[in-house]
């Protein structure tokens, strides 16, 4: 019975752990941060790093970087990461249930379809029956997929050949494949092997009317569980948006920095990228632009067959935390 009653004493001195991952000794919360090592998955933590944002929220974060989002999402259901960072390709796990979206990140305008000089294509309709390399499931695959159905074309009417983003640009420069959709900076190291390329499509072709949202996610327990510390987080995230915004340039060198690379590696990324501020995005999210771009990602990836249907975005996306955030 003595044992019993030391080991219930020595229990009520262990101090209780906050939902998204207990405290330090100064008594801030941890938070487990996924990022990807590029412009847009890195940016926002990089400025929360230069402005010291973390610490005035009473956050300690422990930032692990991933090669893609799709990995982020799975270390989010095994309780390995609190929050993380997606591109549009990976927006449909959220969608299927697998994470809740806490905020918008930037839009992105990188990607294209690009065709070799070789190949004599010099359109959408060009491709048919040709050889298209794509990375599966990424925001190239969704904008090849836009341009085949503007064109009267479906898949069926190309030869899609799944690789990896990194082995794309070897097979493109070296004439295995005759197109490519791909996205920047890549193209330009494509660009720099096969300097008269030919583009097809981007982006910006079908912007308004569908978007590609990058964003920030959360474990659902997370959001559920812990809305104080999610709250903390997408302040965070806004105060480091804001300097982004407002900050293009210096936030490329910024980032960076914070990815230890070379300064020229990440010159001109801004330019493919759309960012907001704060106050943008919350205008956007209570008038529902912001689920209207989500439901249009959710739609191609009916499309695609990554989702049976097309649900709400109210379901995954955390629109109110984002506003009532922002206050």
């Amino acid at each position: 019975m003595r044992s019993l009653r030391m080991l219930a004493a020595a229990l009520l001195l262990v101090p209780l752990a906050a939902g998204c991952g207990g405290e330090d000794e100064g008594g801030a919360a941890k938070v487990k941060f996924g990022y990807t090592a590029d412009f847009a998955g890195a940016a926002a933590l990089a400025a929360a790093d230069k402005l010291g944002l973390w610490k005035k929220a009473g956050l300690e974060p422990e930032l692990k970087v991933f090669t893609n989002g799709p990995l982020q999402i799975q270390a989010l259901g095994a309780g390995d990461l609190d929050f993380g960072y997606i591109g549009p390709g990976a927006t449909w796990l959220p969608a299927s249930g697998k994470a809740k979206i806490i905020a918008v990140n930037m839009l992105g305008q990188a990607d294209r379809i690009i065709a070799s000089p070789k190949s004599g294509i010099k359109d959408v309709p060009g491709l048919r029956g040709k050889k298209i390399a794509v990375p599966e499931g990424t925001s190239g695959d969704m904008l090849l997929q836009l341009a085949l159905q503007k064109a009267g074309m479906t898949a069926e009417d190309v030869t899609k050949v799944p690789m990896d983003p990194s082995t794309v640009v070897t097979a493109f420069s070296s004439g295995k494949v005759d197109a490519a959709a791909i996205w920047y900076p890549l193209i330009d190291t494509i660009r720099k092997r096969t300097p008269d390329l030919v583009e097809l499509s981007k982006n910006a072709d079908f912007y308004p009317a569908m978007s590609f949202p990058s964003s920030f996610v959360a474990r659902n327990e997370a959001v559920k569980d812990d809305a104080a510390t999610t709250t903390k987080v997408i302040k965070v995230l806004q105060q480091a948006g804001d300097w982004v915004n407002g900050h293009t340039a210096e936030a490329e060198a910024t980032t960076a920095g914070f990815l230890k690379v070379p300064p020229a590696q990440l010159e001109g990324a801004a330019a493919v990228t759309k960012t907001f501020s704060t106050a943008e995005l919350t205008k956007l999210s209570a008038d529902g632009t912001v689920n209207g771009w989500f439901k249009g990602l959710s739609d191609i990836f009916v499309g695609m067959g990554k989702l049976p249907s097309s649900p709400d975005p109210a379901g995954y996306y955390t629109s109110d935390l984002f506003q009532s955030a922002a206050k």
